[in-house]
């Protein structure tokens, strides 16, 4: 039986690898120079502003790349996707989180139902709750207000919401929404996090959102169980149902737990974890801190972005576009690595989400068909604001390894400060417009020498440049241009998996390591309550495991339950 045709196997692949040569024999300094190819080479959608300029990419790259799309059916995966068709093909489910933006009229089919009066309910539900908490009408159990919001989850039910929150705070809009109030996330299953989170807080005014889907994810959970301790402890037990509310599907155990069912969001298995802030995973929470109003501009932003991604063709589509250079470098270019380079203080929490975003959704070595790929496929995402970063990691960057970078501007700062000099945001735009010529460019050993650097040194000073970069220009970032960004991300994703042709939307390669941190939990357990000994793991293991035995045998087989103290 014939394997299943892989993308590598077609002709515009092999157009593209020969391609590489004619790429190697020519530096970004040519390549600039040519203003009508420069031009070309700018796309803008809503007042987003792409230039992918200083790529290490011809006209003719961009031919080929969109030979290489043809060939890989991506316009037909994409409609697939936006049918409603099962190409989550491991776990047999659709992939919908562009119905979770979608107009209130919209249809958008999940095996043959719309989707989107079921979003619009939860939605609704999301609105109402919100504004009683906001509004004091909804209070904690001795009548103060619920102020203080803790959400609980970890993974796509974190990282996302995450970055919206942290963008959000200094918006001026957003933040006048959100006076007087607080929002945490509480992720890690190491308790000084749970201690972080609790610091300063009284569970008299705090409200905890529990974000899981089956309500049995482990660190979830176990940092919920601390946290409804910690109400109960101030409280006692009854104060949980005022206190706690879930976003899951699994009803019944949310109950057991002591949370209202009545009070719990539903979310839905078309819904993947890293591409559910759009859903009651990042709504719920977002909406106590900020308001409805600020979180529905916020998927306006993204519902934009849906509509070009479907809609606007490939030459001018912004997330394909850049899903194909990510592919051309990863692929053909040989640059494993990414770097999201953020001009904004605001987008701190960008980059580890797409972080997860892209890694857990590309970081696969076989195709959708179960075949070894025998090409390089994901990326290595990792990336911090500017100018931050130029004093961290761009020496790297501009003499070290080649890494190409996403540069994000933003034209107008939430928070502008003006000195006599100059503009603080003119400052920070400055490094955002120059760095990506620094590394296109660089400096030849012949220009230091015209600027009478010491000969020992011209080696060291030299920058080869033709390192290749984009960059991203938004007219600001409100809430609605937020939405926009995470999209652009989230579809750039999906196209690199498409032209791949692996599957972006599982993770099996999570659940390896968590199968055998549960073994290791049945042999603390066992050592410490029974006094057995390590056995059944490797020289290694089981050496460290009793190194960390011996030092931890203070701590009591049953013990009292024992909060943070901070």
């Amino acid at each position: 039986m014939a394997s299943p045709a892989l993308i590598s196997e077609t002709q515009p692949w092999n157009d593209l690898k020969g391609h590489v040569e004619d790429i190697k024999r020519t530096h970004l300094r040519e390549l600039m120079a040519d203003a009508e190819r420069c031009r070309s080479m700018m796309v803008e959608f809503d007042n987003i502003l792409l230039d992918y300029s200083r790529q290490r990419a011809t006209l003719d790259t961009i031919d080929k790349l969109l030979a290489l799309a043809e060939a890989a059916s991506l316009k037909q995966k994409i409609d697939r996707m936006y049918n409603g068709e099962r190409i989550n093909s491991t776990e047999n489910r659709t992939v919908l989180h562009v119905a979770l933006r979608a107009p209130r009229d919209a249809v958008i089919c999940s095996d043959g139902k719309n989707v989107v009066p079921d979003v619009w309910n939860v939605l609704d539900k999301i609105k109402e709750f919100s504004e009683r908490v906001r509004s004091g009408s909804w209070v904690g159990a001795t009548g103060k207000v619920l102020k203080d919001v803790i959400a609980v989850g970890i993974g796509g039910s974190f990282l996302g919401p995450l970055f919206v929150h942290t963008a959000l705070q200094t918006d001026p809009e957003a933040s006048e929404h959100a006076r007087g109030r607080q929002l945490r996330f509480l992720a890690n299953v190491d308790p000084i996090d749970v201690a972080r989170n609790i610091s300063g807080l009284d569970p008299e005014t705090t409200l905890v959102v529990v974000v899981s889907k089956t309500f049995t994810t482990a660190e979830t959970m176990l940092n919920a169980r601390t946290l409804r301790e910690w109400i109960s402890a101030a409280l006692g037990p009854s104060a949980v149902a005022k206190h706690m509310v879930a976003v899951s599907t699994n009803l019944p155990l949310v109950e057991k737990f002591g949370i209202d069912p009545n009070n719990a969001f539903a979310f839905w298995d078309w819904v993947g974890g890293r591409y559910s802030v759009c859903s009651a995973v990042g709504v719920l929470p977002l909406s106590l801190q900020y308001g409805f109003p600020i979180v529905e501009k916020f998927l306006k932003g993204a519902q934009s972005i849906d509509q070009h991604f479907h809609t606007a063709p490939f030459d001018k589509n912004i997330p394909v576009l850049l899903g194909l250079l990510s592919v051309w470098n990863v692929s053909f270019l040989g640059y494993p690595a990414r770097a999201i380079l953020p001009y904004s203080q605001a987008l701190e929490k960008f980059a580890p989400h797409i972080q997860q975003v892209s890694m857990e959704s590309n970081g696969k070595g076989v195709s959708i068909d179960g075949v070894p790929l025998p090409f390089e496929a994901g990326e290595i995402d990792f990336g911090e604001p500017g100018t931050n970063g130029q004093h961290s990691f761009y020496q790297l960057i501009h003499q070290g390894r080649v890494i190409p970078c996403d540069f994000i501007g933003i034209v107008k700062s939430q928070q502008p400060v003006y000195l006599k000099v100059v503009s603080n945001h003119d400052e920070l735009m400055s490094n955002f417009f120059a760095q990506p010529d620094a590394l296109a460019y660089g400096k030849t050993p012949e220009q230091l020498q015209t600027e009478n650097v010491a000969h020992h040194l011209i080696p060291h000073k030299t920058f080869t440049g033709n390192r290749p970069s984009l960059s991203l220009l938004l007219p600001s970032l409100t809430a609605y241009n937020i939405g926009q960004l995470l999209a652009i991300y989230e579809h750039r994703v999906a196209v690199q998996g498409f032209i791949w042709g692996i599957n972006s939307f599982d993770q099996w390669g999570v659940e390896l390591g968590k199968s055998l941190a549960t073994q290791v939990r049945k042999q603390l357990h066992a050592s410490r309550v029974k006094g057995e000994p390590v056995e059944g793991f490797n020289y290694s293991t089981a050496t460290m495991l009793t190194r960390y035995l011996e030092a931890t045998s203070d701590v009591p087989s049953d013990p009292p339950t024992l909060l943070p103290r901070i």
